[in-house]
């Protein structure tokens, strides 16, 4: 039975939103100051979020500018810390920045690996990290760290990008259940094709060009207002859209044939795809 969304949930509560400046992060920084919540966005280039800042500017001073780099635990540390300072507290960390990587695994160099474990993988531990122990302190709090729908399902030619991401759904989901009895809530957000930037910024796609948003991509509108409702839930696994991707999911972890052959012809395709140097979604 799904548990009644509470309207007020956000309301003055004190958030950080990493990769705010576009995609998912931007979507939901907008999303939760219309519920009220106030809106630390963050992100490594004071221009963009500046500019991000800007476009939010008629929430008055409830959106507000963070500069850092994920990739370095100083300064997500300091972000963290000194906001959770000024503001008097930090209610709900999200943990959103990342990168894609769809490829061939013959073609990732160790120097791809290091890129996409640090921008995924360690940005998110270096938040966690320092997000716990203010929260522990001040006895509540809430931590959300995107993953992927390649977080619970393993598609084909995304062994860099699942290795992050299951890494993010396994951390997250111990932390829920640790923490349980502490007044902390952890969630993780498996997003599907969403309609956003990302598709553009894989480590392999940067070099090639090939990549585009898939025509059934879901509106990041809607994914920023679904992710919100089930982190007021405090829902631990968060599939967006829900339908058909959790059914997958599902299916997957059962050992459905559907989804053995579903897997088995998205490497046929994709093989296919860059073997003649085309466009693989």
């Amino acid at each position: 039975m799904r548990i009644v969304v509470d309207s007020d949930y956000y309301k003055g509560k004190v958030c950080i939103v990493t990769g705010a400046n576009s995609g998912i992060g931007y979507a939901i920084s907008e999303e939760l100051v219309k519920r009220g919540a106030t809106v630390y966005m963050a992100g490594r280039s004071p221009e963009k979020i500046a500019k991000a800042v800007g476009q939010l500017a008629a929430h008055g001073d409830r959106v507000k500018p963070l500069v850092m780099d994920v990739t370095d635990q100083e300064q997500v540390q300091q972000g963290i810390e000194t906001t959770a300072e000024k503001a008097g507290k930090l209610d709900i960390l999200f943990n959103n920045a990342g990168v894609g990587g769809t490829m061939p695994f013959e073609y990732a160099t160790l120097e791809d690996w290091k890129t996409i474990i640090e921008t995924n993988l360690w940005s998110v531990i270096y938040g966690v990290h320092t997000a716990v122990l203010i929260m522990l302190k001040q006895g509540f709090g809430q931590i959300v760290n995107t993953s992927s729908i390649a977080g619970i399902v393993p598609p084909p030619f995304q062994a860099l990008y699942s290795l992050t991401k299951y890494g993010v759904t396994g951390m997250t989901e111990c932390l829920r259940y640790e923490y349980a009895d502490k007044g902390l809530y952890f969630s993780t957000v498996c997003p599907a094709n969403i309609a956003t930037p990302i598709f553009n910024k894989s480590i392999y796609g940067q070099a090639h060009g090939e990549l585009r948003i898939p025509d059934d991509a879901y509106p990041v509108d809607k994914a920023a207002s679904l992710i919100l409702d089930r982190v007021a839930e405090h829902k631990g696994i968060i599939v967006v859209p829900e339908s058909p991707y959790t059914e997958y999911w599902h299916g997957y972890v059962l050992g459905r044939p559907e989804i053995e052959e579903m897997l088995l012809q998205m490497a046929r395709d994709r093989r296919e795809a860059f073997e003649r140097g085309g466009t693989y979604f």
